[in-house]
């Protein structure tokens, strides 16, 4: 069988391999110089189930309707982007209700676990060094009811198989004493010990070099512009190198799938939001956070990554825009120095680079995972935030159904029939 994947950053790249070693034949298409070259290149480096949680939980909604055009917001919202957005929102606010926003969380919950535990298998036979490390995530609070909140959700998903420990501001400066500058501003933390870290662009490009020992043919600066349907199949993809066809395809490439369904009478959901990190080398810099960080109150993260330190964070609802705007960049920057205020003036002078990419996102902030009324098309794609934690048990639940094996994880959360 030979099946062609459409889209090579880490989720893709994770289907064609397990694809492969089902015994497929498989080629995937990327339309950049390289693989991981957009939303997989400079993510904010967490693999955490601990925080499968959609965007659109009741309080946030709230807070993200104060938020419209406030460029000092984690969440902003442009109001150019609003009348685009009117079909997909109502959907988002739809499953913004306690109940469904519990289970959407439960659904990402249950596929991050099963990713971590067969990202274990890639790694090892694939041989990665991704500069990541498996010493848990802490979330740092600076507001008691917010850290009384998210404990009673730890508490719930800490049944699903995600343990936590919630830690003092003492106990939290003794497991990470970089943030003693910032202490008084902090009430506590929670602590998920089974979280990891690394660098999705790292993991992506070795695994690919791995793919081509496997047998999968790499075509990257390929871009496909349409699928060729005939009745309820496809027969080929169109791409700027020529016609190709295949016995089945896979959509993987994020906010892009869209494009290419919509001929096809496929109307999927999925909204581009714009996230933006800064990647700073810290060689000789002393004093820097061992522990990945996740600053709830301004929803960024900091990572370290060998050498270098990655700060990610801030969502921006604002389409296909994928331009760096230098003052997102400037705010995370000032929210890193306040939580590193001894640190300032090394990391000001550090070099450092900024990214921003477009993370594809579901309405229901569940990826979707499967099969179309096209008998032979099927999609891996809105993942939003977590697609570095999901991409490997993604990849591995689509490779089974395409294959007609019992999948480990139920896929019935992540199927695109509940869209289309």
């Amino acid at each position: 069988m030979h099946v062609v994947v459409i889209g090579g950053g880490v989720i893709g790249t994770c289907t064609a391999f397990w694809l492969a070693r089902a015994g497929c034949t498989v080629t995937l298409l990327e339309r950049q110089p390289e693989l991981a070259a957009e939303g997989s290149f400079a993510n904010g480096g967490m693999l955490h189930a601990s925080h499968g949680e959609p965007w659109n939980s009741p309080q946030a909604v709230g807070q993200l309707l104060a938020w419209i055009g406030r460029e000092d917001s984690p969440l902003l919202l442009r109001p150019r982007r609003l009348p685009a957005l009117v079909g997909w929102g109502l959907q988002f606010l739809r499953h913004s209700s306690r109940s469904r926003h519990q289970a959407a969380t439960l659904a990402n919950t249950r596929l991050a676990r099963y990713s971590l535990e067969v990202m274990a298998v890639i790694r090892r036979e694939a041989a990665i060094q991704d500069d990541g490390a498996q010493a848990g995530i802490a979330k740092l609070f600076r507001d008691q009811a917010q850290l009384e909140a998210a404990t009673r959700m730890s508490e719930l998903l800490q049944e699903a198989g995600v343990p936590f420990e919630r830690w003092t501001r003492a106990q939290l400066l003794a497991r990470e004493p970089a943030l003693a500058g910032c202490a008084d501003r902090l009430v506590g933390a929670l602590y998920y010990p089974q979280d990891a870290s690394g660098d999705a662009c790292l993991f992506t490009r070795q695994l690919g070099r791995y793919c081509q020992t496997l047998g999968v043919e790499l075509r990257t600066g390929t871009a496909v512009h349409a699928l060729v349907a005939t009745g309820d199949r496809i027969e080929a993809a169109l791409t700027d190198q020529g016609r190709l066809e295949a016995d089945q395809f896979v959509l993987a490439n994020g906010p892009h799938a869209p494009r290419l369904l919509h001929p096809l009478g496929l109307r999927l959901p999925i909204e581009p939001v714009k996230g933006y990190s800064i990647t700073l080398d810290v060689r000789g810099i002393d004093g820097l956070p061992r522990l990945p960080l996740i600053d709830d109150a301004r929803k960024i993260v900091v990572t370290p990554l060998g050498a270098r330190l990655r700060l990610a964070g801030t969502a921006e609802f604002a389409g296909f825009d994928d331009r760096i705007q230098p003052r997102r960049v400037r705010l995370l920057i000032a929210q890193l120095r306040e939580l590193l205020p001894q640190r300032e003036h090394e990391l000001a002078a550090a070099p450092s680079s900024a990214w921003a990419c477009l993370r594809p996102m579901s309405p229901d902030g569940v990826p979707i995972i499967g099969p179309t009324r096209f008998r032979n098309l099927w999609l891996n794609t809105g993942a939003g935030h977590m697609g570095w934690t999901i991409a490997a048990g993604a990849g591995r639940l689509l490779c089974d159904l395409m294959s007609g094996r019992q999948p480990a994880l139920s896929p019935a959360a992540y199927l695109p029939a509940r869209w289309l």
